[in-house]
């Protein structure tokens, strides 16, 4: 059990280090990033949509 507890510990101690981003983004950046985000959630519903529907279909 220990090893799994260090193994913990150190997880959370990458998380600490990195829980602030050092990299200066731009407002394009920021934008892009966020229009990335809007993409991928409309990628997820449309494949559940289609999902439903498949579902519904079969019956």
């Amino acid at each position: 059990m220990s090893i799994v507890k260090q193994f913990m510990a150190k997880i959370r101690e990458i998380n600490t280090r990195y829980a602030k981003p050092k990299v200066e983004m731009s407002p394009v950046i920021k934008l892009s990033l966020a229009g990335l985000r809007v993409y991928l959630l409309v990628l997820v519903l449309l494949l559940l949509y289609k999902f439903i529907t498949v579902l519904q279909v079969a019956r």
